[in-house]
């Protein structure tokens, strides 16, 4: 009997033993399967959807959708494109395809943050995003551990060990091993400082470092669902004296990592501390609940830097000032929620002017 979830191959293989004992045997190698990834037109975030082709095509091609379902187009015009940017390569079912969504007349769709990126992030970047989220029940919406009430304060939980001070760690595992599998280079994963809350560091060099968040939070969303849980990435799900989920952004380019400076490193703080709040209004929704100056946060109306400064808008770490100024930059202000396409397109845009 099929389980609801399986452990290495999601559930695919499964639903691949029910068509074939109902059809016989299967051509499989006369098709490819790919699940198309795109960012609808929802605000003040877009949500993901989904859909799967089925295609004799070696390469995902070129498709469409109904936008007008999706906040992105008018129902008497409703067709809008799904272009394919990035393909995973997934052994246990569906390739995944990121796609950034064009109009039917092929120009760029308004919601389409990934082209503004594009247009000024080279591989030179390299990119390392602090994704923090909660896992959560779906029934309640209540973080997972918090079925009984509020738990104690936080202090125990942060990559914590035992079942009272942890939750989701099976899933947060089954996503890191799924992300490798698909060549998504997340470097660790830790129990955050709230029971429930969970964090994931995603590496990247150039604009395939925003694609490459945008579907391990898909793998995300698709592993707790198989999970029975949900996912929250606002960044403040939970108020009171507990820690909202951010999504620091540490950055650096060729410069930085072997020609560096302090003049260097304190002229680009500098940089993106002048155009401040066009940062604050790329970086998501709902952040001026968690960047209240409390909590390793900087106050969302004040722009500070500093070395090894958690309370700082943009911490410069030890590493860089030890390796003789030759290092990487840690904007602190993303909130979980952030667009990575809008975070990418900030700092480079602000940095390369």
């Amino acid at each position: 009997m099929c389980t609801k979830f399986v452990h290495n191959s999601w559930h695919y293989n499964c639903i691949y033993n029910i068509v074939k004992n109902f059809l016989g045997e299967i051509r499989m190698s006369d098709f490819k399967t790919y699940e198309y990834i795109w960012l609808d037109g929802y605000q003040p975030e877009p949500s993901m959807r989904s859909k799967v082709k089925a295609t004799a095509s070696s390469t995902p091609p070129d498709w469409s959708f109904d936008g007008s379902s999706t906040l992105q187009a008018e129902g008497g015009s409703s067709d809008c494109l799904l272009i394919p940017v990035q393909t995973y390569e997934n052994k246990n079912g569906h390739d995944l395809v990121m796609t950034q969504v064009q109009a039917a007349d092929h120009t760029t769709h308004p919601s389409n943050f990934r082209a503004a990126a594009e247009a000024v992030v080279t591989d030179e970047w390299w990119f390392g995003f602090e994704q923090e989220y909660f896992f959560t029940d779906p029934e309640t919406g209540d973080p997972l551990g918090w079925e009984n009430g509020e738990p104690g304060p936080q202090g125990p939980y942060y990559c914590a060990v035992g079942s009272g001070n942890v939750a989701g760690r099976e899933i947060s595992d089954v996503h890191l091993a799924a992300c490798l599998e698909m060549g998504i280079e997340l470097t660790g994963t830790n129990a955050e400082v709230a029971l429930g809350q969970w964090e994931y560091q995603c590496f990247g060099k150039g604009i395939k470092a925003a694609d490459d968040l945008w579907v391990s939070r898909y793998l995300l969303y698709k592993i707790a669902e198989d999970f029975g849980v949900g996912v929250n990435i606002h960044p403040k799900p939970k108020t009171g004296d507990w820690n909202g989920s951010g999504m620091h952004c540490n950055f650096s380019n060729e410069e930085m990592r072997s020609n560096g400076s302090e003049e260097l490193f304190s002229s680009m703080c500098e940089k993106l501390g002048e155009v401040h709040e066009e940062g604050i209004a790329a970086y998501g929704s709902d952040n001026d609940m968690r960047l209240t100056g409390l909590h390793e946060t900087q106050s969302i109306d004040q722009f500070s830097y500093g070395v090894s400064d958690r309370g700082a808008s943009i911490r410069i770490p030890v590493y860089t000032v030890e390796h003789n100024w030759n290092g990487y930059l840690e904007d602190r202000r993303p909130a979980s929620n952030a667009d990575p396409y809008k975070i990418l397109a900030h700092i480079v845009g602000t940095l390369t002017k």
